[in-house]
């Protein structure tokens, strides 16, 4: 059966720009839906019915004409962020056609001459900026997909805030239609106010020199959370998640969340890496929403409650940290009930009682105890000498496959 629904990419320099199998498409289509700026690109000769995309954005209209002979019109490449994407998890593969133009991302490392595969592309189109926050490093170069013409100067504002004005940017407007034009200039002093709706912002991530250094790998500073002390702190922190182990796409559970610190480095591992951070204290669920954002992971979900009542109904974690609560009655069993086959759970104990529990736990599902001690130089008199934090005792455990 030949595709009912061709999903084309048009780019700023319109129906002249399509190839011919786009063009016979759109020719032939009952009907044509799309935004009203690319509808606008569309010559009188095409004569299907347009229809623009609703308000809230919804699939509806596409799936409800399924059959039919329907165009959908998309910028660059559908499946890049794209329309494309989202009608590909819906339609099996049979009943869609995709026909890509470069994407404004290869335009601009055309026009910049970046090579591409060296460069990180961030959406903030209908996301929250604080994405950004978790790939600033010094020599980064970044490809944002703008909002809109509002976006520059609010990144601007972001790189300032964040230590990083001196970065260099450019503002790529209209890429491959006839009115291009690149805007340049450093966070610092960012002077460009008019800038086009339809933009790229391409960034030369450039640190001050005071600007703490905040990296990907487990165990970033405890300063750079904001907390009242309950924080599983740092070198304890590289070594749970270095056990909890992330892969892309996986979800964790993080219980008594704190201040999210273990659900935040989860996900800055990797960018599909997922966390519900479950917390009752409302303080520190506060904390853990603005520690999400300043450090870049704003899809963090906060679940506020506690366990194990706010665990009923979440999806089935890939991984489980408990940092609290282990001796509250029946946390530990439900959590090892919802883990999924083949899961990582990890919890942290520091008094007797909550290391009784874990113990226990260990009887009866096996798992790996470790005992942590961490000591670090601090002044005595005109001398120094080691103080010892709180040992922690870690459990590790790993559900069988078959459970």
């Amino acid at each position: 059966m030949a595709p009912w629904l061709t999903v084309i990419g048009i780019g700023e320099d319109g129906f002249s720009g399509l190839g011919k199998q786009a063009r016979r498409a759109l020719l032939s289509a009952k009907r044509i839906i799309g935004a009203p700026r690319q509808l606008a690109l569309l010559p009188r000769c095409v004569t299907a019915e347009q229809l623009h995309w609703p308000s809230p954005f919804s699939l509806a209209p596409v799936l409800a004409l399924r059959g039919e002979p329907v165009c959908v019109l998309a910028s660059g490449d559908p499946m890049f962020y794209g329309v494309g994407a989202s009608l590909a998890r819906q339609l099996p593969a049979e009943e869609l056609q995709v026909l890509s133009m470069p994407t404004s991302c290869a335009l601009a490392a055309a026009r910049l001459g970046w090579p591409l595969q060296d460069v990180q592309v961030v959406s903030v189109v209908a996301r929250p900026l604080a994405a950004l926050n978790a790939h600033l490093h010094s020599g980064m170069r970044l490809l944002v997909l703008s909002n809109d013409e509002t976006s520059p100067a609010a990144i601007a504002a972001l790189l300032r805030e964040r230590g990083f004005g001196p970065s260099r940017l450019h503002v790529l407007e209209h890429l491959g239609g006839p009115q291009e034009r690149r805007l340049s200039g450093s966070a610092d002093d960012w002077p460009h106010r008019d800038i086009a709706t339809l933009n790229l912002v391409a960034i030369e991530c450039q640190a001050s020199p005071d600007t703490p250094r905040l990296p990907r790998v487990a165990g970033l500073p405890d300063n750079a959370f904001r907390h009242d002390g309950q924080l599983t702190k740092r070198d304890v922190r590289a070594i749970t998640l270095a056990r909890l182990a992330p892969q892309p796409g996986e979800l964790l559970w993080d219980v008594g969340a704190g201040c999210g610190s273990i659900g935040i480095e989860w996900m800055r591992a990797h960018p599909s890496c997922r966390t519900l951070a479950i917390e009752a204290d409302e303080g520190r669920q506060g904390y853990i929403e603005y520690n999400r954002d300043n450090l870049g992971v704003p899809g963090l979900q906060l679940v506020r409650g506690k366990a194990p009542d706010a665990l009923a109904g979440l999806e089935r974690p890939d991984a489980i940290f408990i940092g609290g609560g282990v001796t509250r009655e029946g946390v530990l069993d439900l959590c090892w009930e919802r883990l999924l086959p083949g899961g990582r759970l990890v919890a942290n104990a520091v008094t007797l009682q909550s290391e009784v529990a874990l113990a226990q736990f260990r009887e009866r599902h096996g798992g790996e105890l470790t005992r942590i001690h961490i000591a670090h130089a601090q002044p005595l008199g005109s001398f120094d000498t080691w103080r010892q934090a709180l040992p922690i005792t870690l459990l590790d455990v790993v559900k069988p496959l078959d459970a």
